[in-house]
């Protein structure tokens, strides 16, 4: 078949005709049940560094995901090819594969009165190709990093501007009857920044995704954006150890509401490694802190109408002041803790954050002294314990105002004290993948500097 920069090699009904037959040879060969999985996916990505093209890619994929049961012995397989005899070759794969796990009580398809069946349109409008080439693209580059340059003679190196576009599609089909599927884009500009010279230098960086790329802001807002963000971290110092209030900074509140949950789905919990284990109904966050999953939400990067395994999703409280109302569960770790699937088999889906009325200046305002983070470095979080510690970077706060940069600091904490210690919430809301975050304020964090 011949390979094309733009759209899809395969329609949706062919997709499905592929996991029928999938289904169909499965059950042939004696599968008491079986799910798969078929995509493919195209796209194409184009950064400039200093004025030049730096890379340019286009990507092609595709691929089928087979699970099979023998009652309650699972076996997997995969494969990138679409022939007839290279599908019925990777359910024979996980076969065999069944037959050498052991049982497992928890193993299973969905349960099928909660797939999806379409009753409703949701209309998600969740795929729109653009119409890029390669030469718009690099233009769309070009001015995203120009804008930045043109922001201050200070700002004298980049790291690159990019402009990413992305489209794919699927079909998800099990024994249980379902069998559905749909396209999706993502598409981003991206732009990092160098300012200062000497010892002197510091970067930072902006992006922005959306599913429509008339959703996007100019390339050259974004490019502003990263110059300014780079420009104002010059003159960066360290500041001796305390114990004082510490702003996240929206992009990084939403970091923390992934750390809230990772500790809160389901292979943490039944493993016992999460922090959060049998926290649900108790008071996780202070009062100041709701959370809602709305997973039908229009063009936004979390919206489905069902989870990796078919199961409907739902608009729900995750936490209502406070206090925890459910966990992310898809249907085997539902199993291991007694419980039903929330429909989060592959992940939470448009988790917002209810927001509070006071920007970012109001914010640090009402602290008078501390710290606002914009920046966070390593992987110092303990899911077991809470324990948390992480390298960062950002702004002092003194007499209520945004004083000057610091950097070469650590803040640290227990998650169980930071999430109860959330004492403001902002009102400028970000969206950063699936879920949407203001900045935090927590009350108290030890900061290690000098």
């Amino acid at each position: 078949m011949a390979q094309k920069k733009n759209g899809f090699n395969y329609s949706q009904q062919q997709l499905r005709d592929m996991a029928q037959d999938i289904l169909d040879y499965a059950r042939s060969r004696g599968a008491t049940a079986c799910e798969t999985d078929v995509s493919e996916g195209c796209g194409q990505t184009v950064s400039v560094r200093c004025g030049e093209i730096e890379t340019l890619e286009y990507n092609r994929d595709k691929g089928i995901g087979v699970t099979i049961y023998l009652g309650q012995q699972r076996g997997h397989a995969s494969s990138s090819d679409f022939s007839r005899s290279a599908l019925h070759a990777t359910v024979d794969a996980a076969l065999s594969i069944a037959r050498f796990t052991a049982p497992d009580a928890a193993a299973g398809l969905a349960d099928p009165d909660r797939l999806w069946r379409g009753e409703k349109d949701l209309n998600l409008q969740l795929h729109h190709p653009w119409e890029l080439d390669a030469e718009a693209a690099t233009e769309l580059a070009l001015r995203c990093e120009q804008a930045a340059f043109t922001v201050s003679p200070q700002v004298k190196n980049s790291e690159g501007a990019a402009i990413y576009r992305q489209e794919s599609q699927f079909v998800s089909a099990n024994s249980s009857g379902f069998c559905d599927g749909f396209a999706t884009s993502r598409h981003s500009v991206s732009c990092s920044v160098i300012a200062g010279e000497g010892e002197d230098m510091q970067r930072d960086d902006w992006h922005v995704s959306m599913r429509d790329p008339r959703d996007l802001p100019n390339p050259e807002r974004v490019g502003d954006y990263a110059a300014r963000r780079a420009l104002a971290r010059l003159g960066s110092r360290r500041i001796a150890t305390c114990s004082v209030p510490v702003i996240f900074e929206a992009p990084l509140a939403c970091g923390l509401i992934g750390s809230f949950v990772q500790a809160v789905s389901g292979g943490s919990l039944y493993r016992k490694s999460s922090f959060l284990v049998d926290a649900l109904g108790k008071e996780v966050f202070s009062p100041n802190i709701s959370i809602v999953e709305n997973p039908h939400i229009p063009k936004a990067l979390g919206s489905t109408p069902y989870d990796d395994e078919g199961v409907a999703t739902e608009l729900r409280d995750v936490v209502s002041n406070g206090v925890l109302q459910g966990y992310f569960l898809g249907s085997y770790s539902a199993r291991k803790l007694g419980m039903q699937t929330t429909g989060n088999a592959g992940g939470c889906h448009n988790l917002i954050v209810r927001p509070g009325s006071q920007n970012l200046s109001a914010l640090a305002r009402s602290i008078g002294r501390g710290l606002l983070v914009t920046e966070l470095l390593g992987q110092g979080v303990n899911y077991v314990t809470g324990d948390y510690s992480r390298g960062a970077a950002g702004f002092w706060i003194e007499n209520g105002q945004i004083s000057y940069p610091v950097h070469e600091i650590t803040i640290a904490g227990n998650l169980k004290d930071v999430f109860r210690n959330i004492v403001a919430v902002g009102s400028d809301v970000l969206i950063r993948g699936g879920k949407q975050c203001p900045s935090l304020v927590v009350g108290e964090m030890m900061v290690a500097g000098s």
